[in-house]
């Protein structure tokens, strides 16, 4: 190999409670690049190998509990009887909390006889930190990697009673094995590999037609974290969804789940609950996915979304700092306990980092959003502060050269270079395949901008404060220099380009960004239309979802990151836009593609995959490094279940309106649980009917 390269993830096994996550062969073991035990951004166990008998389990089922509990049924024919039905199996329990990690090995046996041998784990901590183990860096052959090498602390064990202390750079476990006997092989310098390495035995005696358990686990904690997991019940907890299409009920049974189980909270605002991003990459706060998944999930709550403004508010910058990104009344991007270098990418990032375009825009529109779902106005007066400082950030910081439009520049050289959602470095192309030169001024950011000027005049309005006036007359001028210099007219057709570059010139690749600018207000009712149209071509639309890139630009690849790939969240929004303008035929084609998806995915949407067309395969190629779960991948499964009856607060924010289904083959919806000011209600639509009725308490 010539060079390290990223682990994939697509065939692993996942168990988390954020911030700690497990991943594995879906056999328990832990023996590929990405395997692991980790908490925060720390993986402390990068091994484990477990044997009864001599011999590995031959593992013949995995059931899964939830996100966080994952059963791993297995047959020991090493001490079995020659007979042909397996008569000695092995169900291993694994279940992860936050900062905890336990697991429960349960042997049963039918023989008529008692069985004597041993049970042997052996595990290997290297507390690799997160950013050495993306690179592809992290594992036993470190010889050609000195930076990698340098990066990882020693890992230092003390046996302490029963207990086994382990401990490098900040993080700490603690292993409790009741029962074994414990072997610790401690780095003593001469190696190039500085993990340590467990055993643990214990001897096992499994009584004729009788059960045995052992159990172990690891205690962990990371006095650096600055994310923590989240205290209480998701707000979303009781809420079901039911259908005649039984693939939406899946999906939104195991994203719900999900979503719990990535519920973190900052150290510095305890009891303010946010969404992590997704696992294991993005095991934080980042500002627009956090933003995002909160937004999606609205329906089914306020609390999430005020939580996550508040936490976002106290982040809001304050001055200019060049190497941050930060300027005043910006909103933040990424969170990390340390600086975050990324091997090979020339990417280095402060701690806190602000460099994302659109997280500002976002926070205004959440937060008018969420009060007409219902938030109280109690909650919503203590951000006004923020709120107008977010929206001065557009007019004199976003708009940095003065043209009337938001845009980004990494100023550092070290940054981020795109700082829209569209992240990756070659994400702003031309049709014919080379990169636009920055300052970038994204489509939908402007969409954003508008959205948010406009909603955030609503607020100051509805609170008697001054300025409403301003914002509107802000937001037409930008929306008619938006119709002025993003259209293009091409093929008979006419969208609007991804971005203008540098020059100001409309960059012309076709791409999914156009679904953003729906629901904005930006668009009047042809170019909504145009927009529309567009969506469902069989360039964009691959029948498994939107295609970030249309397939007649240069630089598309369905497996390419952003340029072809289909991204669950991205299609959402798109649905919800369609639905919000009345495309509700539109939408339904597109929700129809994001389930054909999530069935191909065990109803566990990744963070994306691949722009394959249906009508050529029947499921789409994964992208092999993608995360799952991911916040705003499986807060999509709410909003097209929502999008579907079209669910929406009343003016007075104290009842629904919904609308019957535009998508026959649904059959019916049901909804249980969507809240207006906190109320609940049950949603039942059919292509015929829709109701809205409150629950009772």
């Amino acid at each position: 190999m010539s060079h390290p390269l990223q682990p994939f993830l697509n065939d692993a096994t996942v168990v988390l409670a954020a911030p700690t996550q497990a991943w594995s062969a879906a056999s328990g073991a832990m023996t590929d690049p990405i395997h692991g035990v980790y908490h925060s951004d720390t993986r402390v166990l990068r091994g484990l190998r477990l044997e009864v008998g001599g011999a590995a389990p031959e593992t013949v089922s995995q059931a899964s509990h939830g996100a966080s509990d994952t059963v791993f049924t297995a047959l020991l024919r090493s001490i079995d009887d020659r007979t042909a039905d397996p008569r000695v199996r092995l169900d291993l329990r694994r279940r992860v909390t936050p900062g905890g990690f336990a697991e429960e090995l349960r042997v049963s046996s039918a023989l008529g006889h008692e069985i004597v041998t041993e049970v042997r784990l052996t595990l290997t901590a290297d507390f690799a930190p997160m950013q050495i183990v993306k690179a592809g860096l992290a594992g036993s052959g470190l010889d050609g990697a000195p930076d990698a090498r340098a990066a990882l602390d020693p890992v230092t064990v003390v046996e302490r009673g029963d207990a086994v202390l382990l401990a490098s750079g900040t993080s700490t476990a603690r292993l409790d094995a009741p029962g074994a006997a414990v072997a610790v092989a401690a780095p003593d310098g001469a190696t190039t590999d500085p993990a340590a390495r467990i055993t643990l035995a214990w001897p096992l005696v499994v009584p004729a037609h009788g059960t045995i358990t052992l159990t172990w686990g690891l205690a962990l904690e990371d006095s650096a974290a600055v994310v923590t997991g989240a205290s209480g019940t998701a707000e979303w907890a009781a809420a079901r969804v039911d259908a005649g299409d039984s693939r939406l009920a899946h999906w939104n049974r195991r994203a719900l789940d999900d979503l719990s189980a990535l519920r973190m909270e900052t150290s510095r605002a305890p009891g303010e609950p946010f969404l992590a991003a997704g696992a294991p990459w993005f095991f934080t706060l980042f500002g627009r996915d956090s933003l995002w998944a909160a937004r999606l999930l609205l329906p089914l709550g306020t609390e999430l979304a005020a939580s996550t403004l508040r936490v976002l508010a106290g982040l809001q910058g304050e001055r200019t700092v060049g190497e941050t990104a930060e300027q005043p009344g910006k909103i933040m991007h990424e969170l990390r306990p340390g600086e975050l270098t990324m091997p090979g990418e020339d990417i280095t990032l402060p701690p806190l980092y602000y460099g994302t375009v659109d997280a500002t825009a976002l926070w205004i529109v959440l937060l008018a959003e969420a009060r007409r779902w219902g938030l109280s106005d109690d909650e919503v007066r203590p951000l006004l502060p923020n709120l107008e400082r977010a929206l001065a950030w557009m007019r004199d910081h976003g708009d940095s050269d003065g043209d009337g439009f938001l845009e980004y520049a990494d100023t550092t050289g070290h940054g981020l270079a795109n700082q829209g959602w569209k992240d990756s470095g070659d994400s702003v192309q031309w049709r014919d395949g080379r990169l636009a030169e920055g300052p970038i001024a994204l489509c939908e950011v402007q969409g954003y901008a508008y959205q948010a000027a406009r909603d955030g005049a609503e607020l100051l309005d509805a609170f008697g404060e001054p300025g409403g006036d301003e914002w509107r007359a802000w937001a037409a001028a930008l929306a008619d220099r938006f119709r002025a210099s993003f259209w293009i007219e091409r093929d008979g057709g006419r969208y609007p380009a991804i971005a203008l570059d540098a020059a100001k010139r409309p960059v012309d690749t076709l791409t999914s960004n156009i679904g953003h600018l729906l629901g904005t207000g930006i668009l009047n009712a042809d170019e909504a239309a145009d927009v529309a149209r567009l969506l469902v071509d069989e360039r964009l639309d691959s029948g498994f979802g939107l295609r970030t890139m249309a397939t007649d630009s240069a630089g598309f690849w369905p497996l390419s990151y952003h340029g072809g790939s289909v991204w669950a969240h991205d299609t959402a929004i798109a649905v919800q836009g369609l639905a919000r303008e009345g495309f509700r035929a539109e939408a339904a084609r597109l929700g129809r593609g994001l389930l054909r998806a999530a069935e191909s995915f065990g109803y566990r949407m990744p963070e994306l995959h691949s722009g394959d067309s249906a009508a050529v395969t029947a499921v789409p190629a994964p992208y092999p490094a993608a995360c799952r779960p991911q916040a705003w991948s499986a807060a999509a499964a709410v909003a097209v279940a929502v999008a579907a009856t079209d669910a929406r607060p009343a003016p007075d924010r104290t009842t629904l309106l919904v609308a019957p289904l535009a998508d026959a083959a649904l059959g019916h919806v049901t909804l249980d649980g969507l809240r207006v000011a906190g109320r609940p209600f049950r949603v039942v639509a059919t292509p015929g009917a829709a109701t809205a009725e409150p629950l009772l308490p």
